[in-house]
C-alpha cells in the first residue's frame, strides 16, 4: 500500500533530520528563549499551525510568549526574540516581518531547512531542519534512480513541518529539564475554558 510506503518514508526522514541537529543549536536556542522578556512566534500556512503549537507549549513553561499576525500581540523589543519558522526561508511575509524586528534590535531565531536564504542570513540563530535536496525536483526519473535519490511520498513541505513540530516538542522537554519544570507545573498552565 502507498500509505505503508508512505508511512515509513516520513518516519524515516524525520528521524534522519531531528536527529542531525546540531546539538549546539539547541543550547543556544533554549538559552535565547530563557533569557529574552517575550517570545515572538510566526509561520504561515502549516508552519503556521506549529508555530502556535510550540507557542502554546512555551506558555505553558510560563514564558511570555505571542504569536505574530493575533490582534492582542504587543510591539516587540530589543529585549525580545524573534522565532520564524519557514522551511524555504523565502515566504515573502516572514522575511519582511523578520526585518522589521531585526530593525527594532530583537534577536532572531531561523526555523529553516535552508541556511543561505534570506531567513537565515537575518538571524541570530539558524536551527537547520534539512528538508527535500534539489534532486527531488529533477523530472528526469531515470536520473533520480541512478543519483539513488527517489521522489519523496510525503507531499510538499510534510517532511520539514513534521520535523520542526517534533524538533519543537523535544526542544521543550529540554527546556522542562534546564527549568526545573514538571508534567504538573505545565497542566496547572493549561486552559480550564475549554
Amino acid at each position: 500500500m502507498i500509505y505503508d510506503d508512505a508511512l515509513n518514508d516520513i518516519i524515516e526522514n524525520v528521524t534522519k533530520i531531528t536527529k542531525s541537529v546540531n546539538p549546539e543549536e539547541i543550547n543556544k536556542l533554549t538559552k535565547m528563549i530563557s533569557e529574552v522578556e517575550n517570545v515572538y512566534i510566526m509561520g504561515l500556512g502549516r508552519s503556521g499551525l506549529v508555530a502556535k503549537a510550540f507557542g502554546m507549549r512555551l506558555m505553558h513553561l510560563g514564558l511570555s510568549v505571542y504569536i505574530v499576525g493575533e490582534t492582542i500581540t504587543p510591539a516587540i523589543s530589543d529585549k525580545d526574540c524573534l522565532i520564524a519558522i519557514s522551511g524555504s526561508g523565502e515566504t515573502s511575509y516572514i522575511v519582511s516581518t523578520t526585518g522589521i524586528a531585526k530593525s527594532i534590535g530583537a534577536k532572531i531565531i531561523a526555523i529553516t531547512s535552508y541556511t543561505d536564504s534570506t531567513l537565515a542570513k537575518e538571524s541570530d540563530l539558524i536551527v537547520q531542519l534539512q528538508g527535500r535536496t534539489k534532486i527531488d525536483d529533477e523530472p528526469n526519473y531515470i536520473r533520480r534512480q541512478i543519483s539513488g535519490q527517489h521522489q519523496t511520498l510525503s507531499p510538499m513541505g510534510t517532511i520539514f513541518e513534521i520535523s520542526a513540530l517534533i524538533f519543537l516538542d523535544s526542544t521543550i522537554a529540554q527546556m522542562m529539564h534546564e527549568l526545573g519544570q514538571t508534567e504538573e507545573d505545565l497542566k496547572a498552565r493549561h486552559t480550564v475554558l475549554e
